[in-house]
């Protein structure tokens, strides 16, 4: 009874492993759209997290900087020991070996610090502002990334595509010469000149696959992942949207104020001016409250003491008062501070017109560029199709034994060459297109 029971018990075990060996090979083998792989991206790519962690320490300084307006409360206990002839702290008497405890608590409440303290709250929420706007930016420059990674996968899968169907014609060149070569119609030079096409075809599918494989590589690592392997990527039906574009101006007027690189510049030019602020606070006087509360109990030796709790309320003081600060002279070290915090604005504002600067630049290149892929596919378009027809004219001759293999193989060549460029310029577009769509603040996976 009881081996029939392990025997069940070891069945459903191999059966729940082999579901999920199944389940797990599929999700393996699942293919990948560009919505999923920005999303997978977005979550565990390590440059985001580490912005994540960055984001996360300025939230703890702003909640540092609001807590300095709370008083500041200390306890403090002292025991001393003295031997020898000493003057008593109890009665001013003199006397050998003695102790002294004591308990005290001190609170300091701040007042007025020259709005040092709101000046740095303020500074510390444009700092959290800057902060997740650098976050925002590191998620667009990995979604950009991946997406020009895998369009470039896209692109290659379809050159494999272009060097399987010269395999195949030149497959069919082959078979068609050796039947010609057995009737005496084609030479023995003619065959081993169709294998030697056919040989370069392959080398090039070889070539092409490898293409793919790195491309696939590439994005994966962008998605890390520990391996490529059992990776696809869904091919949708990619045409290009021939719509007008829109001008840089009209781009760069949308752009400016959503972008994170331009705002997280401006958060920290707005911190600077408090940074400012910060530092000329050093002239006020500052004003704060202080108070304690404090006992003590002494002992002698060969002398009586008063019982513990007599001396702990006997000797139970309080003390509150206020403190009032004003600077005369600090070697113009707050003077100083203040130049530099100037200077250091003055950067910033700089900073803040290059990243303005930087993203016409990159808005203006990304236009020209997808004007001048536009422009080349619709002459690849116009190419493929012109190698086409010069193809079949080309293969009907050659067929006839009226054109040479060598004539032949440079009309299949130039063919190939002008489906590759016409591929290569429609993704080029599509990816140009798709950022000046991201730079009007639209999502890449849409």
């Amino acid at each position: 009874m009881l081996k029939k029971i392990k025997s069940k018990s070891m069945k459903k075990y191999i059966i729940l492993i082999a579901v999920l060996l199944v389940s797990g090979g599929s999700f393996a083998q699942q293919s990948w759209s560009l919505k999923d792989c920005v999303e997978y991206a977005l979550k565990h790519n390590i440059q985001i997290q580490k912005q994540e962690i960055a984001n996360e320490q300025q939230k703890v300084a702003l909640n540092t900087a609001k807590n300095q307006k709370l008083p500041n409360v200390t306890g403090s206990m002292s025991q001393d020991f003295r031997f020898g002839r000493a003057i008593s702290s109890a009665d001013n008497s003199y006397a050998n070996n003695s102790t002294n405890s004591s308990l005290g608590i001190d609170v300091n409440v701040p007042i007025f610090t020259g709005f040092q303290i709101s000046n740095n709250i303020e500074l510390s929420k444009l700092n959290l502002k800057a902060a997740t706007e650098d976050l925002n930016k590191a998620k667009e420059d990995i979604s950009v990334n991946v997406t020009s990674a895998f369009l470039q996968v896209l692109f290659n899968e379809e050159l494999c595509k272009v060097a399987k169907e010269q395999i195949n014609l030149s497959r069919e060149q082959l078979d068609r010469m050796s039947r010609l070569e057995e009737v005496g119609k084609a030479s023995t030079a003619q065959v081993y000149e169709a294998k030697a096409t056919l040989a370069q075809d392959e080398l090039a599918a070889v070539q092409a696959e490898n293409n793919r494989k790195l491309a696939i590589l590439e994005l994966t690592q962008l998605l890390e992942l520990r391996t490529p392997e059992g990776f696809s990527v869904v091919s949708p039906e990619i045409e290009p949207d021939f719509q007008a574009l829109s001008t840089p101006e009209d781009i760069y007027a949308q752009s400016i104020v959503n972008k994170p690189a331009v705002l997280a510049a401006q958060y920290r030019l707005q911190g600077m001016d408090k940074n400012i602020k910060i530092a000329q606070g050093a002239y006020y006087p500052t004003i704060s409250f202080k108070g304690s509360l404090g006992t003590g109990y002494y002992t002698a030796s060969g002398a009586t003491s008063r019982g513990l709790g007599r001396q702990l309320n006997d000797n139970f003081n309080q003390y509150i008062g206020f403190l009032l600060s004003i600077p005369i002279f600090d070697r113009h070290d707050t003077r100083n501070k203040v130049k530099t915090a100037r200077l250091n604005y003055s950067t910033q504002a700089l900073q803040v017109e290059e990243s303005k600067k930087s993203l016409y630049k990159e808005i203006q290149q990304a236009y020209y560029s997808a004007v001048a892929a536009l422009a080349k596919y619709n002459s690849g378009k116009t190419a493929v199709e012109a190698s086409e027809a010069s193809f079949k004219l080309m293969r009907e001759k050659y067929e006839n034994g009226k054109a040479t293999s060598v004539e032949f193989s440079q009309v299949k060549v130039n063919l190939m060459k002008a489906s590759s460029d016409q591929i290569q310029a429609k993704y080029d577009y599509l990816f140009r297109a798709k950022i000046l769509d991201f730079y009007k603040g639209l999502s890449l996976t849409q």
